[in-house]
């Protein structure tokens, strides 16, 4: 494990393609195993349930603090999905969720976002995960409304993770830039061989990216056609 410095936060991004790995094969195991390593305090999770019917959990929930260290949070309205709309968040014990939002985007394609006042260390700390559409167009309608989400009530230090599936990094995410630094540790996609930083995350200015970096490790290569991001941050407490 990690030697951690007071006040800094592991967040992680991972869109675990319903555990279906890059050999077709399906095992839930590999993505908890590719979890557990990247020793992270938070991760999102896209493509975290099945597409169809009830749309049960990619991963068995019975599992997943055994092998991994990290909680659930509450998001699903059922009694067998990990998220909404596959997205999930998954925590250290010790950040505690004050209060969970499922949030409905815009676009052709059935897509949402989640949204999670957190107490991480003491400290407030807000965190959205999504997985955006394939469609640009779509895409601007559906940050402008996880932007809105994000920034309503209570202020607090912010940030936005997932796969956002955008291959350009120089346009496509004006909107999000005007809010928030937006990292992109490395190349994400295709597992096998990463060409596209789909997986971003992004940070309000009440939190400092120290380091980040994408898990490329050959479990990690076989497990999903994503490779797992990470970023390691810190609270500005001169900017609250």
């Amino acid at each position: 494990m990690r030697a951690r410095t007071k006040g800094d936060v592991r967040i992680a991004s991972y869109n675990i393609r319903k555990a279906l790995g890059t050999d077709r094969l399906r095992r839930p195991e590999r993505i908890l195993h590719v979890i557990a390593q990247m020793d992270a305090d938070i991760v999102v999770l896209q493509e975290a349930d099945r597409r169809f019917g009830l749309r049960p959990s990619a991963l068995p929930e019975d599992e997943i603090e055994a092998m991994t260290g990290l909680v659930a949070l509450p998001i699903a309205t059922n009694d067998v999905s990990l998220g909404w709309h596959g997205n999930a968040i998954l925590v250290r014990p010790g950040v505690e969720p004050q209060q969970i939002r499922r949030i409905d985007l815009p676009g052709l394609e059935p897509r949402g976002a989640v949204c999670a006042d957190l107490s991480v260390w003491g400290m407030p700390m807000r965190i959205a995960g999504t997985h955006l559409g394939l469609m640009r167009r779509h895409r601007r309608k559906q940050l402008s409304a996880l932007i809105a989400e994000v920034q309503s009530g209570a202020l607090m230090p912010s940030a936005i993770a997932g796969d956002l599936n955008e291959w350009s990094t120089s346009v496509g995410l004006g909107r999000l830039h005007k809010h928030f630094d937006i990292h992109a540790p490395g190349q994400s996609f295709h597992a096998r061989r990463p060409i596209a930083p789909l997986d971003r995350i992004a940070l309000d200015n009440q939190l400092i990216a120290i380091s980040g970096g994408v898990v490329e490790t050959p479990l990690a290569r076989r497990a999903s056609d994503h490779l797992p991001i990470w970023m390691d941050v810190r609270f500005d407490r001169k900017a609250s």
